[in-house]
């Protein structure tokens, strides 16, 4: 009988047809998995600027409140508004408020600690958030913030400032009213300056 291969019974080849197809599903799920990764990666990303959106902004807000009022740990809110960003967009062009969101958005991401967010919100409209800082502190960040960007030119040499407004962040805090306490604080310094 030699030179002559005897087929595979009809178990052997189901047995080798189940290992090929739980191969293939392995792969596809592992595919999957990477996608759904890619994905969730682009849902909490600003689509112009190299900052998380909104979106992953608030979600980290309300973690961040979460561990204010269990830990008594300290946090605050900065709510950055780009000035003049109408003005820019009507004389340059919107390609020119474009990269001034982009140069406001790096140089938060630079001179931020790596345990911080910020985070474009929309619109001309960033925030901040700042953990373990006491109210002293978030202000002189936000300070040193507005400096960096009015003293940083632009590619093009044009400069941009920005308004800073802070709040810190309290036990039974919601991430609306933080929001809201920043922004009015924004823009009560906003009015001052003007």
């Amino acid at each position: 009988m030699s030179g002559i291969t005897s087929p595979l019974d009809p178990v052997e080849r189901r047995s080798s047809r189940l290992v090929e197809e739980n191969a293939a599903l392995r792969e596809t799920v592992r595919m999957m998995g990477i996608r759904i990764a890619e994905l969730e990666a682009l849902a909490d990303s600003d689509t112009l600027t190299p900052l998380p959106n909104r979106r992953m902004f608030e979600r980290e807000l309300e973690r961040t409140i979460a561990r204010v009022a269990r830990y008594g740990t300290s946090a605050a809110l900065l709510y950055i508004d780009l000035d003049g960003l109408k003005g820019i967009n009507d004389f340059h062009g919107h390609g020119a408020g474009d990269l001034a969101l982009i140069h406001v958005a790096e140089l938060l991401k630079e001179h931020i600690r790596a345990g911080d967010l910020a985070a474009r919100l929309g619109g001309d409209e960033f925030g901040v958030l700042l953990h373990s800082v006491s109210e002293e502190a978030a202000r002189e960040k936000a300070q040193s913030l507005a400096e960096v960007i009015a003293a940083t030119p632009m590619a093009n040499g044009m400069r941009v400032s920005v308004s800073v407004g802070v709040t810190t962040l309290v036990v039974n805090d919601a991430g609306g009213t933080a929001l809201g306490r920043a922004d009015g604080d924004m823009y009560r310094l906003k009015r001052n300056v003007l």
